[in-house]
Protein backbone atom coordinates (compact mmCIF):
# COMPACT_ATOMS: atom_id res chain seq x y z
CA UNK A 1 0.00 0.00 0.00
CA UNK A 2 1.04 3.61 -0.51
CA UNK A 3 0.25 6.67 1.57
CA UNK A 4 1.01 10.29 0.74
CA UNK A 5 0.87 12.78 3.60
CA UNK A 6 2.50 16.11 4.34
CA UNK A 7 4.93 15.83 1.45
CA UNK A 8 6.06 12.30 2.38
CA UNK A 9 5.38 9.15 0.38
CA UNK A 10 5.38 5.81 2.18
CA UNK A 11 5.12 2.40 0.55
CA UNK A 12 4.47 -0.64 2.73
CA UNK A 13 4.22 -4.32 1.94
CA UNK A 14 3.67 -7.45 3.95
CA UNK A 15 5.96 -10.44 3.56
CA UNK A 16 3.59 -13.29 2.83
CA UNK A 17 3.84 -15.37 -0.32
CA UNK A 18 1.04 -17.88 -0.72
CA UNK A 19 0.49 -20.66 -3.19
CA UNK A 20 -3.19 -21.46 -3.10
CA UNK A 21 -4.05 -21.73 0.58
CA UNK A 22 -0.48 -22.52 1.69
CA UNK A 23 2.00 -19.98 3.04
CA UNK A 24 5.26 -20.55 1.15
CA UNK A 25 7.27 -17.63 2.53
CA UNK A 26 6.69 -15.21 5.40
CA UNK A 27 9.38 -12.57 4.82
CA UNK A 28 9.36 -11.79 1.12
CA UNK A 29 10.23 -8.32 -0.11
CA UNK A 30 7.44 -6.91 -2.26
CA UNK A 31 8.94 -3.42 -2.50
CA UNK A 32 11.67 -2.06 -4.78
CA UNK A 33 13.37 1.27 -5.26
CA UNK A 34 13.95 2.29 -8.86
CA UNK A 35 15.47 5.19 -10.76
CA UNK A 36 18.36 5.86 -8.37
CA UNK A 37 16.10 5.40 -5.34
CA UNK A 38 13.72 8.20 -6.39
CA UNK A 39 10.75 5.94 -7.17
CA UNK A 40 9.27 3.11 -5.14
CA UNK A 41 7.16 0.23 -6.45
CA UNK A 42 5.27 -2.57 -4.78
CA UNK A 43 3.08 -5.36 -6.05
CA UNK A 44 0.35 -7.87 -5.43
CA UNK A 45 -0.03 -11.02 -7.47
CA UNK A 46 2.51 -13.23 -9.16
CA UNK A 47 6.07 -12.53 -7.99
CA UNK A 48 7.69 -13.43 -11.29
CA UNK A 49 5.21 -11.29 -13.21
CA UNK A 50 5.82 -8.36 -10.86
CA UNK A 51 9.59 -8.63 -11.30
CA UNK A 52 9.16 -8.50 -15.07
CA UNK A 53 6.94 -5.44 -14.69
CA UNK A 54 9.41 -3.74 -12.33
CA UNK A 55 12.08 -4.14 -14.99
CA UNK A 56 9.82 -2.73 -17.72
CA UNK A 57 8.77 0.15 -15.52
CA UNK A 58 12.38 1.03 -14.75
CA UNK A 59 13.07 1.10 -18.51
CA UNK A 60 10.13 3.46 -18.97
CA UNK A 61 11.42 5.68 -16.16
CA UNK A 62 14.81 5.88 -17.90
CA UNK A 63 13.18 6.65 -21.26
CA UNK A 64 11.09 9.44 -19.73
CA UNK A 65 13.80 10.86 -17.43
CA UNK A 66 12.06 9.91 -14.20
CA UNK A 67 8.63 11.26 -15.13
CA UNK A 68 6.57 8.84 -13.04
CA UNK A 69 3.20 9.66 -14.59
CA UNK A 70 4.46 9.33 -18.17
CA UNK A 71 6.39 6.12 -17.44
CA UNK A 72 3.30 4.63 -15.76
CA UNK A 73 1.04 5.48 -18.70
CA UNK A 74 3.51 4.05 -21.20
CA UNK A 75 3.92 0.84 -19.18
CA UNK A 76 0.14 0.45 -18.83
CA UNK A 77 -0.33 0.87 -22.59
CA UNK A 78 2.37 -1.71 -23.34
CA UNK A 79 1.07 -4.07 -20.64
CA UNK A 80 -2.44 -3.92 -22.07
CA UNK A 81 -1.48 -4.34 -25.72
CA UNK A 82 1.58 -6.62 -25.75
CA UNK A 83 0.59 -10.26 -26.26
CA UNK A 84 3.08 -11.64 -23.71
CA UNK A 85 2.66 -8.88 -21.11
CA UNK A 86 -1.14 -9.14 -21.26
CA UNK A 87 -0.91 -12.50 -19.48
CA UNK A 88 0.98 -11.12 -16.49
CA UNK A 89 -1.00 -11.31 -13.28
CA UNK A 90 0.02 -8.55 -10.90
CA UNK A 91 -0.95 -5.09 -9.78
CA UNK A 92 1.64 -2.38 -9.18
CA UNK A 93 1.65 0.47 -6.72
CA UNK A 94 4.03 3.26 -7.70
CA UNK A 95 5.17 6.19 -5.55
CA UNK A 96 7.51 8.95 -6.62
CA UNK A 97 7.75 12.61 -7.56
CA UNK A 98 4.85 13.37 -5.22
CA UNK A 99 2.55 10.87 -6.96
CA UNK A 100 0.89 7.66 -5.83
CA UNK A 101 -0.41 5.48 -8.67
CA UNK A 102 -2.07 2.10 -9.15
CA UNK A 103 -1.24 0.28 -12.41
CA UNK A 104 -3.02 -2.73 -13.86
CA UNK A 105 -2.81 -4.89 -16.95
CA UNK A 106 -6.13 -3.57 -18.20
CA UNK A 107 -4.55 -0.17 -18.80
CA UNK A 108 -5.48 1.45 -15.51
CA UNK A 109 -3.27 4.22 -14.19
CA UNK A 110 -5.16 5.53 -11.19
CA UNK A 111 -4.07 8.38 -8.96
CA UNK A 112 -6.25 8.22 -5.84
CA UNK A 113 -7.97 11.40 -4.67
CA UNK A 114 -6.69 11.03 -1.12
CA UNK A 115 -3.14 9.78 -1.78
CA UNK A 116 -3.91 6.30 -0.43
CA UNK A 117 -3.97 3.09 -2.46
CA UNK A 118 -3.73 -0.59 -1.56
CA UNK A 119 -3.69 -3.84 -3.54
CA UNK A 120 -3.80 -7.53 -2.81
CA UNK A 121 -6.21 -9.64 -0.83
CA UNK A 122 -5.84 -7.44 2.24
CA UNK A 123 -5.90 -4.26 0.14
CA UNK A 124 -9.50 -3.21 0.79
CA UNK A 125 -9.03 -3.71 4.55
CA UNK A 126 -5.75 -1.77 4.58
CA UNK A 127 -7.29 0.98 2.45
CA UNK A 128 -10.18 1.52 4.88
CA UNK A 129 -7.83 1.45 7.87
CA UNK A 130 -5.47 3.96 6.24
CA UNK A 131 -8.31 6.31 5.37
CA UNK A 132 -9.58 6.18 8.96
CA UNK A 133 -6.09 6.89 10.29
CA UNK A 134 -5.65 9.76 7.81
CA UNK A 135 -8.92 11.33 8.92
CA UNK A 136 -8.59 10.87 12.66
CA UNK A 137 -4.88 11.05 13.53
CA UNK A 138 -1.81 13.13 12.82
CA UNK A 139 0.34 10.04 12.23
CA UNK A 140 2.98 10.36 9.48
CA UNK A 141 2.60 8.49 6.19
CA UNK A 142 4.94 5.64 7.14
CA UNK A 143 3.11 4.91 10.42
CA UNK A 144 -0.27 4.99 8.69
CA UNK A 145 0.89 2.56 5.98
CA UNK A 146 2.42 0.14 8.48
CA UNK A 147 -0.51 0.24 10.91
CA UNK A 148 -3.10 -0.15 8.15
CA UNK A 149 -1.33 -3.26 6.84
CA UNK A 150 -0.94 -4.62 10.37
CA UNK A 151 -4.67 -4.22 10.93
CA UNK A 152 -5.41 -5.95 7.61
CA UNK A 153 -3.14 -8.83 8.66
CA UNK A 154 -5.35 -9.45 11.69
CA UNK A 155 -8.31 -10.24 9.43
CA UNK A 156 -6.98 -11.39 6.03
CA UNK A 157 -5.28 -14.81 6.01
CA UNK A 158 -3.24 -13.89 2.91
CA UNK A 159 -1.65 -10.85 4.60
CA UNK A 160 0.90 -11.17 7.39
CA UNK A 161 2.45 -8.78 9.90
CA UNK A 162 6.03 -8.87 8.57
CA UNK A 163 5.75 -5.37 7.18
CA UNK A 164 8.44 -3.47 5.30
CA UNK A 165 8.14 0.28 4.79
CA UNK A 166 10.03 2.56 2.41
CA UNK A 167 9.77 6.36 2.56
CA UNK A 168 10.48 9.14 0.07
Amino acid sequence: MAVSRNGKLALAGDGQVSLGDTVIKRRASKLRRLYNGQVMVGFAGSSADAMALFSRFEQKLEEHRGNVQRAAVELAKEWRTDRALRRLEALLVVAGAGKVLLLSGTGDVIEPDDGVVAVGSGGPLALVAARALMGHTELPAEKIAAEALRLASEVDVYTNDHIAVEVL
